[in-house]
């Protein structure tokens, strides 16, 4: 055997260390703000943009052409940048500039759904009351609603336009047939990003490149904002009645930014960004954005600056908060300028129930078949029933190839909620011979269940219920029991509650800014689903559905959107925070018993929960006051927070003066939150009237251990328009740090009940 020298080892290392080093390229979002060409853009100015951009890298990159092979996208109509592969350094270089406003990398993004995986509700005989918010607004027919997320199954029946009128003027959009999507009037536009994905994702990527809708979660959420009227709508013959959309007559519209997870990694903000910047350019009312991140810098985050480019056109921007909970520093879409939607359930139920031989019976959840026979069957548990190569929790999870058929064959196997699907510990069972299974919620997920539609029969338990069954089959020599059919019932309480999955506040970014601002129904919501998928999305489940139902602060989301459409039908004038306030000072925070909501651990919820409450559309309608804020403000509130004054001027596209001072807990929000209360803290507010000439008197409730007043109590308005100033002093009753605690002030003539909750915490919080 011959071995290389030490001379020729030690050249070989010489060659090999004097190569250059190849740096690895990443996707970068280049920001440089807002365009100063009109909203009559010409195909001339998207040219001259795109040359700008190139001639911008060039200078970094060295020539043009590696510009041109480095940018894939221009953001050339509303918002100002480019996405392009560069090198660490490169970015780095870039963000220099004095040009530029920000260079973020193309940070990823997750649809906020809980994988099984109302207006669009169902409603009790498909009646509408006339006095509704949906009459008054001609159920929405003058606004288009855009939704950022999975595409659009176009042949769900909640985009028929039968009866549509022809397709406004004013829209810019468009469907290509030859991206998979024949638009008509209602479905007036589908457009798709990807190239974002791809540039994270690699071209080795197979995927369906299409603005057509694989998932569900698109169409699902885009029919839940605005889809039409469809009659005798069910799941599996459950929750039968018409479903509808919040504004069922409004003109939809489509924009694919989400494609197949890549390690988990779906939705990009390179893609985000463009799509926000075509809708904005389209002419759209209202934009759904059912997903979201990690939270972030205002200027480097693709959500934030995409949506205060919306509302700087007068478009509301609505956002899923996000499903962390019940953990508290945990809700996404930060933005004060964003509506920011929390999950709760509805007082629908989609009933079944566990029946054990010593005669407990449990109410659960499912839209399972329903188990043969009315005889009890054998009861195991996961860990009970694991095979001989897996773990006891793992098998008590029911995860994949854990199961011993030898066990399962013909028994009811009780299965922890966490880690894989829902629907796939179903799957599990089934397919190691199972008969049934009981879904047990782990402590976390407390009293939030979810009727999925389960490939075997199944009921979904509380934590509560769960720690029983369990109980009863690891302690019964014979452990016997039947899972019922499952049965729709109105009227569940208590309703709403908030949804375990919920992410919670404070704002980790800004704890001034309340959020979640509002929550919504986003527990077992009916909406259409695609053609392309079963409903477990199991391989070998071989169903499918036109309705199906989904939960997660996605499916919350598209409802506050769809009551927007409303509202901007009703009041086409009204700015986006006008149209916030309204939703957010009407909600309320009493659930059907006429007690203060629930978590959902059944606990006392707060606004760390559900912001200002539970939302009320017809109330909504009729808010008497409202919390005004411009452009200028949102300055103002970013030059408190030490913004650069040139990026500002550049982000908003004009010369914003930064005021000499301003503290950020002054913007005009409808909440009112501060940390630290060490002394006294006086908080600035302005309400304009929308309503009928009228004396408003204030109302406080104050926090534990904290004095509120308010200068003046009482504010008289005489006309439409009229805004009134007042401060709030907030003062610690006792010296040392105050724990975290909460209240409210309101406004009210009599008639109006304009609700503002107050968050007091720790500066640390």
């Amino acid at each position: 055997m011959c071995f290389p020298s030490f001379s020729f080892v030690v050249f070989l290392c010489f060659i090999l260390f004097s190569l250059p080093a190849f740096a690895i390229k990443k996707s970068y979002i280049v920001y440089l703000g807002s365009h100063d060409h009109g909203p009559q853009v010409t195909t001339a100015d998207l040219h001259r943009v795109t040359h700008s951009h190139h001639q911008l890298l060039s200078s970094f990159l060295g020539s043009t052409e590696k510009a041109k092979d480095a940018i894939f996208y221009s953001y050339d109509r509303h918002i100002n940048g480019f996405a392009a592969n560069l090198e660490e350094e490169e970015a780095a270089e870039i963000a220099k500039h004095p040009d530029v406003v920000s260079v973020f990398p193309n940070k990823a993004k997750k649809l906020h759904t809980t994988h099984s995986w109302n207006f669009m509700s169902l409603e009790n005989n498909g009646v509408v009351h006339p006095s509704s918010i949906w009459e008054k607004a001609k159920y929405g027919e003058d606004v288009i609603i855009a939704n950022l997320d999975t595409g659009v199954w176009p042949e769900a029946e909640s985009f028929n336009d039968e009866g549509y009128e022809p397709i406004p003027s004013r829209w810019k959009g468009k469907c290509n047939p030859r991206d998979g999507v024949t638009c008509n009037r209602k479905l007036i536009g589908a457009r798709y990003f990807n190239k974002g994905y791809d540039a994270f994702a690699g071209k080795s990527a197979h995927y369906n490149v299409s603005a057509r809708d694989y998932v569900g979660h698109g169409s699902h959420t885009l029919s839940t904002a605005g889809g039409n009227f469809v009659p005798g709508a069910s799941v599996f013959g459950f929750g039968n009645g018409t479903a509808k959309g919040g504004s069922p007559r409004a003109r939809v519209a489509a924009y694919k930014v989400c494609w197949p997870p890549v390690n988990g990694s779906e939705c990009f903000d390179a893609d985000i960004l463009k799509g926000f910047d075509h809708a904005i350019h389209d002419g759209v009312d209202v934009i759904s954005v059912s997903l979201g991140g990690a939270a972030s810098d205002y200027f480097y985050d693709g959500i934030s600056i995409g949506s205060f480019h919306a509302i700087k056109n007068g478009i509301t921007v609505v956002c899923s908060g996000g499903n962390s909970g019940p953990y508290l520093g945990t809700v996404s879409n930060l933005s004060p300028w964003l509506l920011t939607v929390g999950a709760s359930t509805l007082d629908r139920e989609f009933q079944t129930y566990v029946e054990l031989r010593n005669g407990n019976r449990f109410k659960g959840s499912s839209l399972a078949p329903a188990l043969p026979g009315d005889g009890f069957y054998p009861l195991i548990s996961g860990a009970q029933a694991k095979a001989a190569h897996a773990s006891a929790s793992d098998a008590l999870l029911c995860k994949n190839k854990t199961l011993d058929p030898d066990k399962v064959k013909g028994k009811i196997v009780a299965c922890v909620r966490g880690d894989n699907a829902r629907v796939e510990k179903g799957g599990q069972v089934l397919e190691a011979g199972g008969a049934g299974m009981i879904l047990c919620n782990d402590k976390a997920s407390g009293n939030e269940i979810t009727a999925d539609p389960h490939v075997l029969p199944a009921s979904h338990l509380t934590y509560r219920d769960s720690v029983k069954v369990l109980a009863y089959i690891n302690s019964s020599k014979d452990p016997l029991g039947y899972i019922t059919a499952p049965e729709t019932q109105i009227g569940a309480k208590p309703a709403p509650f908030i949804a375990s999955f919920s992410s919670a506040g404070p704002n980790i970014i800004n704890p001034e800014i309340l959020k979640p601002d509002i929550t919504a129904p986003g527990v077992n919501i009916i909406a259409a689903f695609t053609g392309a998928l079963s409903p477990t999305e199991e391989p070998f489940d071989t169903r499918r559905v036109k309705f199906i139902t989904m939960s997660g602060t996605s499916m919350s989301c598209p409802h506050v959107s769809g009551v927007v459409g409303l509202l901007k039908s009703l009041y086409p004038d009204w700015s986006p925070a006008a149209i916030k306030s309204a939703i957010m000072t009407t909600a309320r925070t009493r659930d059907n018993t006429v007690n203060p909501m629930l978590d959902g651990s059944f606990d006392k919820a707060t606004p760390y929960n559900y912001g200002s409450g539970h939302i009320r559309p017809n109330r909504a309608m009729n808010p008497g006051l409202v919390y005004d804020i411009n452009v200028n403000d949102y300055c103002d509130f970013l030059c408190g927070l030490g913004y650069n004054q040139t990026k500002i001027h550049r982000f908003v596209g004009r010369h914003h003066k930064c005021p000499k001072s301003f503290k950020i807990y002054d913007l005009n929000h409808p909440s009112i939150s501060v940390s630290g209360l060490s002394r006294s803290i006086t908080v600035t507010r302005r309400l304009k009237n929308v309503g009928s000439p009228g004396t408003y008197a204030a109302h406080i409730r104050e926090p534990l251990g904290v004095s509120v007043s308010v200068e003046p109590r009482i504010l008289k308005f005489e006309k439409i328009g009229e805004e009134k100033q007042f401060k709030v002093t907030l003062k610690a009753k006792w010296s040392g740090a105050v724990d975290t605690s909460f209240g409210g002030l309101t406004w009210t003539d009599g008639k109006h009940y304009v609700r503002s909750p107050i968050v007091v915490a720790p500066i640390n919080n």
